[in-house]
């Protein structure tokens, strides 16, 4: 049983090689493409990565917002980005270690990301000028406000600062709540990339029968209806929708991240 176990993950690694050289010969071919189809090209690159490694949907219809919104997600995995490339092709904001990334790198490069260096906050000026740019010309932009991922058992603190993007531009803030379950349909963590490294979790994907991301999204948050509001009334108000959803059925929610990385908070 363990030696077919073993085959299975090696024929899904196999699979998902073939899938990483034919997107590569794709990717190249994205800045010649005009916005729209961009997207589409990028919402099939990322439903393609989810079908590789069998992960599920399960979401209502994603809200017909005008482009130009700035989604904010919480964070667990690096399966994140394929997921919201899939439901909302936008260009991310990322720290910058992820431009080196096989395929990863290269398709939010190619999305027209941001990278952002967290150790520098005199960066934030000049990314939030970006993503108001962006924004302003009717691109979607993504980002997530934890700064870093979880194990996916409660929401870590949000950053307040890319949160100015929003009223600087000004635009609506839709929030996208990320839950990971397993073939038993429980919570799992076996798909975080907190504390761990890439092939590691990879490794721990590729092991999953099946694997499902529960998506929900709350109501938008509005800025230009709350004139009175910063940044950090902004970043309350997504962290409260995010902790609703997310704590509504974690299994346990004091587990947020591995204990070593509790010590280097």
């Amino acid at each position: 049983m363990k030696k077919n176990s073993i085959f299975i993950r090696l024929m899904r690694l196999c699979h998902l090689l073939y899938w990483l050289v034919g997107i590569g010969f794709r990717l190249h071919s994205l800045n010649r493409l005009a916005p729209n189809e961009r997207r589409s090209v990028l919402q099939q690159m990322g439903q393609s990565a989810l079908d590789v490694l069998h992960v599920e949907l399960e979401k209502p219809d994603t809200p017909n917002n005008p482009h130009g919104t700035l989604i904010v997600a919480n964070h667990i995995s690096w399966l994140d980005i394929f997921v919201l490339a899939a439901i909302y092709p936008a260009s991310f904001i990322a720290a910058k270690e992820l431009r080196s990334w096989f395929v990863i790198g290269k398709m939010i490069e190619n999305a027209g990301t941001v990278f952002i260096d967290r150790t520098n906050r005199k960066d934030i000026e000049p990314i939030n000028a970006a993503i108001v740019e962006r924004l302003q010309a009717g691109n979607d932009v993504c980002f997530f406000p934890e700064a870093r991922t979880s194990l996916g058992n409660a929401v870590l603190p949000l950053k307040a600062a890319l949160f100015q993007a929003a009223i600087n531009a000004p635009t609506n803030i839709q929030c996208v709540v990320l839950r990971y379950y397993d073939a038993e349909n429980k919570r799992t963590e076996q798909i975080s990339f907190s504390g761990t490294n890439f092939f590691i979790t990879l490794w721990r994907i590729l092991s999953q029968p099946k694997i499902t991301v529960r998506i929900d999204f709350p109501p938008l948050i509005q800025p230009t209806e709350q004139p009175n509001a910063d940044r950090f009334t902004l970043k309350d108000q997504a962290e409260a929708l995010f902790n609703q959803i997310v704590l509504s059925d974690s299994p346990n929610p004091e587990r947020v991240l591995l204990p070593e990385e509790e010590r280097s908070r």
